[in-house]
């Protein structure tokens, strides 16, 4: 019989979710506004509704869930999530869900599914140690060494967001987001009305403020990726998140920036590619890790029934 998996992306707007084949082929997808109001509760409800509605019409064999914030990936529990979905710390997904549906359940971080989504599938095939960064509102970073999520001690490694910079920090000065503010400032107008699709559309008109701004984001992004480089020495790493979606505009400017910050020795042995998976990343990894997690998991019951 054919396994179906339910896979869900929790971001703090979106809700992505989809069923995935045991071929990791998208059957299905959509997505829903996340019920932030609701703190942690309101989110589990959401992910507990869709699995139900899914299996009106397919037999789920897994629950696979990508999720902003720190996970506790062998409990399944969000260890700490920021002021973006308040009330999210403490959340035990995996408990919860396995509780409910007698299904297993694997929870993963969201940029660390990403990162898996284009090591197993996309730009980072074959690659032996890849760093992934999704820049959007902030500035996520994962880090994979032979197919495998490299946590840390405290399940906090990749979290390059915060790497101090220039008197504050990588995400602060190279976001997305901060891009749009600076948009914003200068032609007296909201934020959320300078979105990253309308900057590069003016910039390509010949917007000079435009211009400036996503040159100020790329050398802050050259400076980053350089820094991470020398600690890491990554054989490739992989730009994505919404902004990197204009990566005709944006290689040649990285590439740039990247040159002036890392030494010769590093920079003809480090790739640098645009992630191939877009949207689809999340729920991609999040089947990814599931397949692993349970693999695993098997393979520790094996050890233990032959000694």
């Amino acid at each position: 019989m054919k396994e179906y998996y339910v896979s869900i992306d929790v971001g703090g707007t979106a809700l992505k979710y989809g069923i995935i084949d045991e071929h990791a082929q998208i059957i299905k997808k959509d997505s829903v506004q996340t019920n932030t109001a609701g703190k942690g509760e309101g989110i589990l409800e959401q992910i507990v509704k869709i699995t139900e509605k899914e299996q009106e019409n397919f037999k789920i064999s897994g629950i696979c869930v990508s999720t902003a914030g720190i996970v506790d990936c062998e409990k399944g529990k969000i260890l700490y999530a920021g002021e973006l979905i308040p009330g999210y710390t403490g959340t035990e997904i995996k408990k919860q869900m396995e509780e409910r549906f007698q299904i297993p359940c694997a929870v993963e971080n969201d940029v660390n599914c990403a990162g898996l989504a284009e090591v197993v599938s996309g730009a980072a095939v074959g690659r032996k140690s890849v760093v992934c960064l999704t820049v959007g509102t902030g500035i996520g970073g994962c880090v994979i060494l032979d197919g495998e999520v490299y946590h840390g001690y405290g399940n906090c490694a990749g979290e390059v967001g915060y790497l101090y910079m220039d008197g504050s920090d990588f995400q602060t000065l190279g976001a997305g987001s901060i891009m749009s503010k600076k948009i914003a400032g200068k032609k007296n107008g909201r934020p959320e009305k300078w979105n990253g699709i309308k900057i590069f559309e003016y910039a390509k008109q010949g917007d000079e403020d435009c211009i400036r701004a996503i040159e100020e984001m790329t050398e802050v992004l050259g400076k980053g990726i350089a820094s991470i480089c020398y600690v890491l020495n990554p054989q490739m790493v992989v730009l994505g998140g919404g902004v990197m979606e204009q990566k005709e505009v944006l290689k040649p400017l990285i590439e740039k920036q990247i040159q002036k910050y890392l030494k010769p020795i590093l920079l003809e042995k480090t790739e640098i590619a645009f992630a191939k998976h877009g949207n689809n990343a999340g729920i991609l990894g999040a089947f990814y890790n599931f397949k692993k997690y349970y693999r695993k998991e098997k393979n520790k019951e094996a050890r233990a029934f032959e000694t």
